[in-house]
């Protein structure tokens, strides 16, 4: 019977574990407010691009704009205290050394000017204060990036811990992998790590670049970082996704999926075997299957570099059934 046979070959397999990761970005800034009030206006839009320091939202600020006329209302009225306290005092000067008045009321003319000098220090320090207080009721970006959901509304009262919205800067990510503490002591600095897609292909590839000295006592895992390249914005912070990490690699024969049959939960291959006279017989062999590599099964026992696997018509074969092979 002819058959067509594929030579096993000897290639690298990588040894890989694969698990569910989370990816998180550095740049992303949760914005949220620094003082407790009403939403008067939101500036932006889910999805905008801003810059830095643009407005995203608006506190109602009357409040505040009232409190700091108050201020200089009283930091005016203090000023007017202490050009009086000063004139006084220079006029004191003039009669002391005239020999009209005593040492006595010049000291006392000096300590009201120094204390009218210290509270209008005191008014100046609270209105700059209360007006850095005034600069919060407009909340901005901290740098440029895209605006994420907006959860609030105008009208709705906010407090120090109400998140307003986020700020993403585009770019790189961080992947985090939770690695079971059965696999901690294969950890090393810079081993590959490779993000996957659903169709188990490689999106992004990337290598070790933090390892938790600790381990997570509620999931007995160890937490693994490494930098990703988010190319054309494929990947989104916080998303699940399937993360690979590489151990090592080694060398196994390779076989097609097609030529693997199993009979009663073990794998089985059919490969030409010569015999005396230059003629061929079909021999089947049972294998010990590692990784699925593409459209080929990794085969850690059962064959050997060299051997001219069958591929095709094996439904058809009996163990010993002479063939012709053909490349």
């Amino acid at each position: 019977m002819p058959v067509k046979v594929q030579e096993a070959r000897a290639t690298a397999v990588n040894d890989a574990t694969e698990y569910v990761a989370t990816l998180k970005s550095r740049d992303s800034a949760v914005i949220m407010p620094q003082v407790e009030g009403q939403v008067t206006k939101i500036f932006v839009h889910s999805g905008d691009a801003v810059g830095a320091g643009a407005p995203l939202m608006e506190i109602d600020p009357l409040k505040q704009q009232a409190t700091v006329k108050s201020q200089e209302s009283s930091r005016a009225a203090q000023q007017a205290n202490l050009s009086l306290a000063k004139q006084q005092y220079e006029r004191a000067q003039g009669l002391f050394s005239a020999g009209v008045v005593s040492k006595q009321d010049l000291d006392q003319a000096k300590s009201t000017m120094d204390a009218a000098q210290a509270q209008m220090d005191s008014l100046d320090a609270q209105v700059r204060e209360q007006e850095v207080q005034l600069h919060y009721y407009r909340v901005v970006a901290p740098w440029g990036g895209i605006v994420g959901d907006i959860p609030v509304r105008v009208g709705d009262r906010v407090a120090v811990t109400t998140q307003l919205t986020t700020v993403d800067k585009p770019g790189s990510l961080e992947i985090y992998v939770y690695v079971p503490i059965e696999h901690s002591s294969q950890l090393k600095m810079n081993l590959p790590v490779q993000v996957l897609g659903s169709d188990g292909k490689v999106l992004a590839e990337s290598r070790v670049s933090f390892i938790s000295p600790q381990v997570d006592n509620t999931t007995q895992t160890v937490l693994v970082k490494a930098p990703i390249a988010n190319r054309n914005d494929a990947l989104r912070q916080s998303q699940f996704i399937r993360a690979r990490i590489v151990w090592g690699t080694h060398q196994n024969p390779q076989v097609p999926i097609l030529a693997v049959s199993r009979l009663g939960g073990q794998y089985f291959a059919f490969v030409a075997e010569p015999q005396n006279g230059g003629s061929y017989v079909a021999r089947q062999k049972p294998l010990k299957i590692g990784q699925t590599v593409g459209n080929d099964y990794e085969v850690q026992e059962g064959l050997k570099p060299g051997d001219k696997v069958i591929v095709s018509g094996t439904q058809f074969l009996l163990d010993g059934a002479p063939v012709i092979p053909q490349s």
